[in-house]
């Protein structure tokens, strides 16, 4: 089943207030992309309070450029000290909300302004165990513990540039993908350039390849 989106994106407020008013146990979200929009927060915020205060557990994953993000960390910290779990990871695929193990919404990847209701028993179990594997690999966020970008982070986003020049993509793509600015992402393919002398794109994504940087990465 289709459900509609608002001008702003957002899944339709009808359609998520079910889903959220039907919650017994458990909501999990995923969200690409960086930070996200105040006015989407402000919004949020009382509903998930509410939620979390009459037991229904919160757990979502963000992407790590969420760490540089006040407006994103300022919710992350008002909702964890209501006991919300969040977590990072350098790359999300797409979005998915899985409400307790019967609902689920996920978009359209052709079709911004519309999502897909799931209600298949066997699909939305595949969404919940596909989220449950990325929370299992993906970093907690503590607002109030600092610094936030700890090593691990760090060399979790610089393999997945480094992977993504190796595989051909553009700064702008792998910003895109990670949210993250494209200067930023330039920045870092410029200092790994200067590491291992290239000339070219060519050459670096070769050089990368040869050069052992990624198994260091990994073995961080």
């Amino acid at each position: 089943m289709v459900a509609d989106r608002d001008a702003s994106g957002r899944l339709v407020p009808k359609a998520l207030e079910a889903g959220v008013a039907g919650c017994r146990e458990e909501v999990r979200t995923a969200h690409p992309g960086g930070g996200r929009p105040v006015h989407v927060l402000e919004q949020s915020l009382p509903r998930d309070v509410r939620d979390l205060r009459r037991g229904i557990r919160q757990r979502t994953i963000y992407q790590h450029t969420v760490r540089s993000g006040l407006t994103t960390l300022a919710y992350i910290e008002r909702v964890t000290t209501e006991g919300a779990e969040v977590r990072t990871l350098a790359e999300v695929a797409g979005r998915i909300i899985v409400f307790d193990g019967d609902l689920a919404f996920v978009p359209f990847s052709d079709e911004p302004h519309r999502a897909l209701r799931i209600q298949h028993p066997a699909l939305v179990r595949f969404l919940a165990r596909h989220f449950d594997e990325a929370w299992a690999r993906a970093v907690p966020v503590r607002p109030e513990r600092v610094p936030l970008r700890t090593p691990v982070v760090t060399s979790d986003l610089q393999r997945t540039i480094l992977q993504a020049v190796v595989g051909g993509e553009t700064d702008e793509s792998i910003a895109r993908r990670l949210g993250m600015s494209r200067r930023s992402v330039a920045e870092h393919v410029r200092r790994i350039s200067e590491r291992l002398g290239s000339n070219s794109r060519a050459q670096l994504g070769c050089l990368i390849a040869t050069s052992g940087l990624l198994s260091g990465l990994l073995e961080a």
